[in-house]
């Protein structure tokens, strides 16, 4: 038997008994509360720490021998200060979550609002365009519609969590606050174990907070439509204000300021590009010297890749080996359905490998009108309907855009090229030690179309989003393939 803050003495041959008995005085003696051990009739002053048992002297002696030991009241003294700081801490996360749960109403009251206004200041915005562009009305209703859903669900998730464990930890407390007050001895070390064991674990676990401001995607659909606006109001008063001119100098001129207006609008949005983020636009004449001109030059430093599955959007079918990609029929689905890396609402699917040396080029062919090639992080978000996932509209990846016109798009801000689509076979250059990122028309010869300047910091995995009607083939670059 040991006592604490004291060494325990050898008892000696004759003292040697079993560690525990399959009875004790605590079973027999405390069932109705009795202060008075049922076996030795003496006063249950003891505490054994080891078995957390509440005996007699004779129960200690005799079948405690080499446990801590210590005197009641004193054991007592030290487990209500104890539980006096984890009433303490039990009262201050309450505190603190009721505030969250205060927090999470009144930001699910802003998301409310927030929705109302967006789509006010969205119709607002819109109404002001031409008649042409009242069907887009609807779906930018719906996409605010969305972000109110998607955002109201996350956070009244949130609460009613939040809600039920705040219940749980009131009840807590009251358990906590009847075993403080409690005048029994024996029942205080009978209920002590299992309340301390439970209030341990609710203090090592806490709510998982939604890292994103669940406003900012109401606040990005503001700015976007606010910007959309301007640019279209722009546009129609400079081809109306032009209008009655072009048509007094006859074909001929009106022509002639087309081009030199497509040439003004170009050059603005390079000259505004330098600006922004990661995107910079170069021609023909300013790329380096030391870079390759030639196919032949461009075909020393290819790599080969291949489609990955499980990133595919349902929509998409993977074949040929995993090099090429198409729009399945609506009565198949990609068994990437299963795979959680995979799109789930953009068309788009990325390819096995991070490109990250210092020079890395590939060729892919388009079939169809509308087509996006681009390079991602493999981090980019997949489970996103907003910008988040879709190529070029976020921070994660660069995209060069293929409709009826070119253009080249990061940070969900485009650059608008002159050059229409002529080849289906395009070449992508990545300086990656550079920062540099190229794309080209392949033919008999190669045809320059842009160059992007950024910092990247980690590998690019080559990405796809297909149009209606579209196929995405790799090609094989291999002396055999070639």
């Amino acid at each position: 038997m040991e006592r604490r803050g004291a060494k325990r003495k050898d008892s000696g041959p004759s003292m040697q008994t079993p560690k525990r008995a399959p009875w004790s005085c605590v079973e027999t003696g405390t069932s109705s509360g009795s202060n008075v051990c049922a076996r030795h009739s003496r006063l249950l002053d003891i505490y054994c720490c080891t078995d957390e048992q509440i005996i007699c002297a004779l129960c200690a002696s005799a079948e405690h021998t080499g446990h801590t030991i210590g005197y009641v009241r004193e054991e007592r003294r030290r487990k209500q200060a104890d539980l006096r700081d984890i009433q303490t801490k039990s009262k201050q996360i309450l505190q603190e979550q009721d505030k969250k749960c205060k927090n999470m109403v009144k930001t699910l009251k802003q998301i409310q609002e927030e929705g109302r206004e967006t789509q006010d200041y969205c119709e607002s915005v819109l109404v002001s365009i031409i008649d042409s562009l009242q069907r887009h009305y609807m779906s930018v209703r719906e996409l605010v519609r969305g972000h109110e859903k998607e955002a109201a669900a996350q956070v009244q998730s949130s609460l009613q969590t939040l809600q039920v464990k705040m219940e749980e930890m009131k009840k807590r407390d009251a358990e906590l606050d009847r075993l403080a007050q409690t005048d029994s001895d024996v029942h205080f070390f009978q209920d002590w174990p299992s309340m301390q064991r439970l209030c341990k674990k609710d203090h090592l676990h806490h709510l998982h907070e939604a890292s994103e401001d669940p406003l900012l995607p109401f606040e990005i659909t503001k700015t976007a439509v606010n910007q959309l606006g301007k640019q279209l109001e722009e546009f129609c008063d400079r081809k109306f204000a032009s209008l009655s001119q072009t048509v007094a100098d006859g074909g001929e001129q009106q022509e002639s300021e087309e081009e030199s207006e497509d040439d003004d609008m170009q050059q603005r949005c390079e000259a505004s590009n330098t600006q922004s983020h990661g995107l910079s636009g170069v021609n023909n004449m300013t790329e380096h010297n030391v870079e390759p001109k030639s196919r032949a030059e461009f075909l020393q430093y290819a790599c080969c890749l291949s489609l990955d599955p499980t990133t595919a959007h349902e929509d998409l079918v993977i074949s040929a080996g995993d090099k090429v990609v198409r729009l399945s029929p609506s009565e198949f689905k990609s068994q990437a359905v299963r795979c959680p890396q995979r799109f789930i609402y953009r068309r788009q699917v990325l390819c096995r490998e991070g490109l990250q040396a210092e020079r890395c080029y590939y060729e892919i062919e388009v079939e169809g009108d509308k087509a996006e090639i681009a390079l991602a992080y493999k981090g980019i978000d997949r489970k996103s309907f907003t910008q988040r996932s879709a190529f070029g509209a976020n921070a994660n990846s660069w995209s060069l855009d293929r409709a009826a016109n070119y253009s080249v798009s990061h940070r969900a801000e485009s650059i608008q090229l002159k050059t229409c689509p002529s080849q289906r076979r395009l070449g992508v250059y990545l300086n990656f030690k550079e920062g540099a990122l190229s794309f080209y028309e392949v033919s008999d010869r190669m045809m320059f179309l842009y160059k992007v300047e950024a910092e990247f910091t980690e590998p690019l995995y080559p990405g796809f989003w297909l149009g209606a009607k579209c196929c995405i083939s790799i090609c094989d670059l291999t002396p055999d393939g070639l």
